[in-house]
């Protein structure tokens, strides 16, 4: 474990800028990924499918193009960003309310580990700290100071992720939000920050824009799919390739419905059907 303290080389830029900054960071893994345009993913502890699918084309597309991914390491959208990033051989930061040794929760020893590996675990508290009254929404405005962008995917009306967003506006960040349904419970308060001026992430590429960001040119970020889509593009990628019989009868939707999900994924250019009917991803 490190610290970093403010004038030195390892003080991220974008942090010193903030009102009420740190006295130090505690870190372990590498804290120079931080110097890369960083965007904070963050929202609800309890998210729907939805909502985790998006987190994780959003984290992908995001570490891509060359960012780093920043979140809290808490159950449910953070921890889909982390994992994400990962996943798409990107770095994610992870900003602990903690010491920065201290795993919270510990379920996600394993993911600190990781993420200590591939990008960096920063907390303002050492070695260990206890969580304490108080302690989230202070690591919650290191997350919003890291970053020039915070996207709320969900979140619910009393989420911490709405606090993370109202420290970005008030350190006049970009803030944006993942519109949900409107019924919905765990979009309540992201579809609230909409209503109050907060920009729409409508699709990967307003995310992008907005963190100042492009895809590679020998890439393109994974474009929002409908409900019908998303089904059949993950039984493909469950079963690594399917014929159009056997996605009916693993969906047991009609022919018609299948179908068409099937025609929309390969007018995008994700899936591939060879001569023997046997459908894969590109």
């Amino acid at each position: 474990m490190n610290v970093a303290h403010p004038g030195t080389a390892e003080w991220p830029a974008e942090i010193a800028t903030i009102s009420s900054p740190p006295k130090a960071l505690h870190y372990t893994g590498d804290i120079g990924v931080l110097s890369r345009p960083c965007v904070a993913i963050v929202g609800t502890r309890h998210p729907t499918a939805y909502g985790e699918r998006i987190t994780r084309e959003l984290a992908t597309a995001l570490v891509s193009a060359g960012a780093c991914v920043v979140s809290g390491m808490a159950f449910g959208i953070d921890a889909v960003a982390h994992r994400a990033a990962l996943e798409a051989g990107g770095v994610t930061a992870a900003v602990l309310g903690t010491g920065v040794d201290v795993v919270y929760p510990r379920s996600h020893t394993a993911l600190y580990d990781e993420i200590a590996r591939q990008g960096v675990v920063v907390s303002e508290f050492g070695s260990g700290v206890a969580g304490f009254s108080g302690c989230f929404p202070r690591r919650n405005r290191i997350i919003a100071g890291l970053c020039r962008l915070t996207i709320v995917v969900e979140a619910g009306e009393k989420s911490g992720a709405l606090i993370t967003a109202g420290y970005a506006a008030d350190f006049g960040r970009n803030v944006a939000a993942v519109p949900g349904a409107i019924d919905s419970q765990q979009s309540r308060g992201s579809n609230q920050l909409l209503r109050d001026g907060a920009q729409v992430i409508a699709s990967i590429d307003d995310a992008l824009a907005l963190a100042g960001l492009t895809a590679p040119r020998n890439s393109r970020p994974m474009p929002t799919l409908g409900a019908d889509e998303a089904t059949v593009w993950d039984a493909v990628a469950q079963h690594a390739a399917e014929t159009a019989d056997e996605i009916i009868t693993r969906t047991g939707w009609p022919a018609s419905r299948a179908l068409a999900a099937l025609t929309q994924l390969e007018i995008q250019g994700l899936l591939e059907c060879s001569a023997g009917g046997v459908i894969a991803r590109r």
